[in-house]
């Protein structure tokens, strides 16, 4: 336990009080919750939660520790992390660092003994806003003035920040088909996933030029996960557009599904606290099978059942059986789909893996007769 004060501020003036176990700066971003019971290593990782400050909803956090083998990136991406009992003793044979170490470590501040269980239903309630993790007995008039002026999740493209700056590869060299992966902001699993497919994955930085790409003759176009707006990714829309009109099989993922929606002509929608988390159900609308899926987007696609509207091309494949939303795309003509959730899990469900191989069979039915196969 410690004795140093400190809160958690909501831009419409609610806040919980917590302590900290080491100093904590002012920290923004925007406060959204996840369900997962474990997995929170990955879920720091996860460059989909850059800009964050994370809300744990499982009573402990902390308890087997931290490794080098579980990270979806190189280091933490979110702002902060609030939790109700932090676990400064882990037990598991992998461990090799406490959380709270490993976050200190890469400076992302954590704030314990907050009313998590409160502080969620208040975000179900009045939706994912900006807030600000704090030291202290009680918010100051300075520091609600700086909240107020810390920028919306609204508008802002993230993926730019989250990208790779250069390009590089995985997999078997001239073995196997090659899939050209867009990073903005992919997770490790994904190219972990698609390398242990056999591919040979080349991932390209955000803003890659399709012509550069086109240059490449790859098997296959990969549109990863990422955090943001997907609307303010604008820049992608005619780069897919071109990608997926030549024929190339593609598969999105997350916000890659969305930016799938936007270059088609459907539009995103923010939700009122978004699906983070490893317990949320999807339906396949073609086999009526129900799917339980990992996560973490506070965007959507915006359609139902029937379609998308402005998107024609695009029919829908899967809705979420909580809130009716779109998770799945796919084009009526061209071998190209997307799905919101994330079928490489780590963490969560395994459900869904069978997307990575939907996506071989769409590459080795594109090539040709003396062409690679999956």
């Amino acid at each position: 336990m410690t004795d140093r004060p400190a809160y958690v501020l909501l831009e419409d003036g609610t806040w919980y009080a917590g302590t900290a176990p080491r100093s904590l700066p002012p920290t923004f971003g925007e406060v959204v919750f996840t369900t997962g019971l474990s997995g929170y290593q990955e879920t720091f990782t996860d460059p989909s939660f850059l800009g964050q400050i994370v809300v744990m909803t499982a009573p402990m956090i902390g308890n087997y520790g931290t490794n080098r083998q579980d990270m979806e990136s190189g280091r933490p991406q979110i702002s902060g992390v609030v939790v109700r009992e932090l676990s400064r003793q882990p037990s598991n044979w992998r461990s090799e660092q406490s959380l709270d170490g490993w976050l200190a470590d890469s400076h992302v501040p954590l704030i314990e003994n907050v009313d998590t269980r409160r502080l969620t239903r208040h975000i179900r309630e009045r939706g994912a806003m900006r807030g600000v993790i704090a030291e202290g007995r009680e918010p100051s008039p300075e520091i609600t003035l700086q909240l107020m002026a810390s920028p919306s999740m609204n508008g802002l493209d993230l993926a730019t920040r989250a990208s790779v700056t250069k390009p590089w590869d995985d997999g078997e060299a001239n073995q196997g088909p090659l899939v050209v992966a867009y990073d903005y902001g992919m997770k490790r699993n994904i190219v972990r996933m698609l390398a242990a497919s056999g591919c040979r994955v080349h991932v390209v930085p955000a803003g890659t030029a399709a012509a550069e790409v086109r240059g490449l003759n790859p098997d296959g176009l990969f549109l990863s996960n990422g955090p943001g707006d997907p609307a303010a990714v604008d820049y992608s829309f005619p780069i897919i557009k071109e990608l997926t009109g030549a024929g190339i099989p593609t598969f999105g993922i997350c916000l890659g599904h969305q930016l799938l929606g936007l270059a088609y002509g459907g539009r995103t929608v923010k939700l009122p606290y978004g699906h983070r988390g490893g317990n949320h159900p999807v339906k396949d609308l073609v086999t009526g099978r129900v799917l339980i899926t990992s996560q973490n987007h506070g965007f959507a696609v915006d359609g139902k059942e029937s379609g998308v509207p402005g998107a024609d091309e695009l029919e829908v494949t899967h809705l979420n059986l909580n809130d009716g939303t779109v998770e799945g795309v796919r084009h009526k003509r061209l071998p190209v789909f997307a799905v919101q959730y994330h079928p490489e899990a780590s963490p969560g469900p395994h459900d869904a893996y069978p997307h990575f191989a939907e996506f071989l069979a769409l590459i080795g039915a594109s090539a040709p007769s003396n062409g690679p196969t999956p």
